[in-house]
C-alpha cells in the first residue's frame, strides 16, 4: 500500500502515454463540471422531484426562490472550495486535493440521493449539493495546475481547450441523461442523474491515486529526488540525466529567485508591476462571462423553453437536449480561433455575438405570443451558446493566468476562480426570479451587459496570443512608464525573443537579468512557463462550463 500512495506513481506508464493518461484524467474532472452545471435544468420541474420536495413545485413566488436557492447552493460550494484552495492548496499538494475532491463529491451525491419526503428531504438534498460543491471548488482549482505542470509548454492552448470542450461535453451527458430518466414513473427519474456523477468522481479519485504529483509542487516541498523520477517518467524513453538534471535546476532557480508565489497583500500594488490592475483585468473575465447570461442559460434552459416559450415539458426537455449538442459541438472552431485570432478579438467577437442573440430573444419574447415569435426566442437561445461556446467559454480560463505575472499568478488566478463561482452563485439565484418576474427583462439585462463589456474589452485588454509570458510584464511597466492604455502597448511592440525580453526589461529596471546567455534564457522562458503553467490554467477549467 505504501507504494501504491507514492508520489512518484505512473501505472507502469512513460512518456507520451502518461501525458495522455493524465489529460484523460483532467478532462473527466472537467467533464464532471460541465456534468453538474447541466444536472439540475431538466431535474428542477421534474414531477417525482417536485413530488419528493413539494416546496419545489408550483409557480409561485416563493417556490422560484426556492428553486434558485437549490441549484445556486451548490455553486456556493464550489465557492467556498476554491477558497480553501486558494490558502491550503500549495501547502497539502495537488494529489490530496484532488482526492479528497473526488471522496466530497461522491459524499455529496450520495447524501442528495438518500432523502425521502417528510425526513427534512430538502434540507438533506441542499446539503448534499454544498458538500459536492465544496468537492468540485476544489477539483476545478486544483486540476489544471496538476496537468499543466506536467505539461510541455507548446501544449498549453490545446489543453485549455480541451477542459473547456469537455464542460461542454459534459453538460451534453447531463441533460440526455436526464432526458432518458424523464420516462421513469419512480423517483430513478432524478436520483439516476445525480448518482451517476460517482463515476466520474471515481475516475478522478483513481487518476490521483495512480498517477504522479507535479514534479514542480515536489521540487518546491524540497523533495527533488521524486521530481525527478517523475521528469524522467514524463520525458519517457527520450530521457536524457543531463537534460532531467538541468531542467530540475531551472525550476527550482524560478522558485528561487521568484521568492516563491506572492501573498494576497501583493495583489494591491501598482507600480511597474501592475499587479493590482491586473488581477482586476483578470478577475472581470469570469465577472462578465457570468453576467452575460451564460450559466442563466445552462442551468435553466429546460425551464426557459418551458416557461418563457410556453412548450410542453417533454418537448421542452428535448429542446434542452438539442441546446446541449449545440453548446458541445460548438467548441470545436476554438481550436483554431484561439490562437489565430488571439484573445482580445475573440472577446470583443463573443461579446458582441451575445449581446445580439440575447436582444433577439428580448425581443420576440417582448412582441404579442404566438407560435413564431417563440420559435425567434428559441433562435436567439441556440445563437447565444453558438458564440459562447468557441469564445467566451475558454477565454476567461486562459486569459487571466497570462496577463498576471509569475510572482502573483496562483493568488490572481484564485481570485479569478472564486470571482466565477460567487458571480454563478449570483446569476443562477436570480434568474428563476428575474424571468418569473418579467418575461424578456432579463435577456435585456444580459444583452446590455454585454454590450457594457465591448468598451472594456478594447480599452483595458491587451492582446496575449503568441506572446512570451514575460513579454506581458514588459507591456504593462511601459504602460505605467509611457501613460499609455497596455492594448495599445501591445499592439506596438514587436515579439521579442528571450534575449530581447531581459535587456528590456534590465534597462527599465523591471527585474533582475534571467541568466547569463540567450540560451539559457531560453530555457528558463520554456521551462518556467511549465513551470508557471500550473496557474495558466487554474482554474479551470473543470469544465471550467
Amino acid at each position: 500500500m505504501p507504494a501504491l500512495m507514492s508520489c512518484t506513481n505512473t501505472m507502469g506508464l512513460r512518456g507520451r502515454k502518461l501525458r495522455w493518461t493524465i489529460t484523460a484524467i483532467s478532462v473527466i474532472g472537467f467533464s464532471l463540471f460541465g456534468y453538474d452545471q447541466g444536472l439540475m435544468s431538466g431535474i428542477i420541474t421534474a414531477q417525482q422531484f417536485n413530488d419528493e420536495f413539494p416546496a419545489t413545485g408550483g409557480d409561485s413566488h416563493r417556490t422560484t426562490v426556492i428553486q434558485g436557492a437549490v441549484v445556486s447552493c451548490y455553486e456556493l460550494g464550489c465557492f467556498f472550495g476554491a477558497v480553501f484552495t486558494l490558502f491550503r492548496g500549495e501547502k497539502i499538494g495537488r494529489r490530496p486535493l484532488m482526492l479528497l475532491g473526488a471522496v466530497l463529491m461522491v459524499i455529496g451525491a450520495i447524501i442528495s440521493v438518500t432523502p425521502f419526503k417528510g425526513h427534512w428531504a430538502l434540507g438533506q438534498f441542499v446539503v448534499g449539493r454544498v458538500v459536492s460543491g465544496l468537492g468540485n471548488g476544489m477539483n476545478t482549482a486544483t486540476i489544471p495546475v496538476w496537468q499543466s505542470e506536467m505539461s510541455k509548454p507548446k501544449n498549453r492552448g490545446l489543453l485549455v481547450n480541451l477542459e473547456g470542450t469537455f464542460i461542454a461535453v459534459g453538460t451534453l451527458w447531463a441533460y440526455w441523461i436526464v432526458f432518458g430518466t424523464s420516462y421513469a414513473q419512480t423517483s430513478v427519474q432524478w436520483r439516476f442523474p445525480i448518482a451517476f456523477q460517482i463515476v466520474f468522481a471515481f475516475v478522478i479519485f483513481a487518476g490521483a491515486f495512480f498517477l504522479p504529483e507535479s514534479p514542480r509542487w515536489l521540487i518546491a516541498q524540497g523533495r527533488s529526488d521524486e521530481a525527478k523520477q517523475v521528469l524522467f517518467a514524463l520525458e519517457g524513453d527520450a530521457a536524457n540525466k543531463e537534460e532531467i538534471e538541468s531542467e530540475a535546476k531551472v525550476i527550482r532557480d524560478t522558485i528561487d529567485k521568484t521568492g516563491g508565489q506572492g501573498g494576497l497583500s501583493e495583489l494591491f500594488t501598482n507600480g511597474k508591476t501592475q499587479h493590482f490592475r491586473r488581477m482586476l483585468i483578470g478577475a472581470s473575465t469570469q465577472f462578465f462571462q457570468q453576467f452575460t447570461g451564460c450559466n442563466a442559460a445552462i442551468y435553466y434552459s429546460t425551464v426557459l423553453f418551458q416557461t418563457s416559450l410556453n412548450q410542453p415539458r417533454r418537448l421542452s426537455l428535448v429542446l434542452g437536449g438539442v441546446f446541449a449538442t449545440v453548446y458541445a459541438l460548438s467548441t470545436i472552431p476554438s481550436f483554431f480561433t484561439i490562437e489565430k485570432l488571439g484573445r482580445r478579438k475573440l472577446f470583443l467577437i463573443g461579446a458582441t455575438g451575445q449581446g445580439i442573440a440575447f436582444t433577439i430573444t428580448m425581443a420576440c419574447l417582448a412582441a404579442p405570443e404566438n407560435e413564431n415569435n417563440a420559435k425567434g426566442a428559441a433562435v436567439g437561445l441556440y445563437l447565444f451558446i453558438f458564440f459562447f461556446a468557441w469564445s467566451v467559454l475558454q477565454l476567461p480560463w486562459v486569459y487571466p493566468p497570462e496577463i498576471n505575472p509569475l510572482r502573483t499568478r496562483t493568488a490572481a488566478v484564485s481570485v479569478s476562480t472564486c470571482t466565477n463561482w460567487i458571480c454563478n452563485f449570483a446569476v443562477v439565484m436570480f434568474t428563476p426570479l428575474f424571468i418569473s418576474s418579467t418575461r424578456w427583462g432579463a435577456y435585456l439585462f444580459f444583452a446590455l451587459m454585454n454590450f457594457l463589456w465591448i468598451p472594456i474589452i478594447y480599452f483595458f485588454y491587451p492582446e496575449t496570443a503568441g506572446r512570451r509570458l514575460e513579454e506581458i510584464d514588459l507591456i504593462f511597466a511601459k504602460a505605467h512608464i509611457e501613460h499609455k492604455p497596455a492594448y495599445r502597448v501591445a499592439k506596438e511592440m514587436p515579439k521579442l525573443s528571450a534575449a530581447e525580453i531581459e535587456a528590456e526589461a534590465e534597462k527599465i529596471g523591471l527585474f533582475e537579468p534571467m541568466l547569463d546567455t540567450e540560451a539559457s534564457a531560453s530555457t528558463v522562458d520554456s521551462t518556467s512557463s511549465r513551470s508557471g503553467d500550473a496557474s495558466d490554467h487554474a482554474s479551470i477549467a473543470n469544465n471550467k462550463a
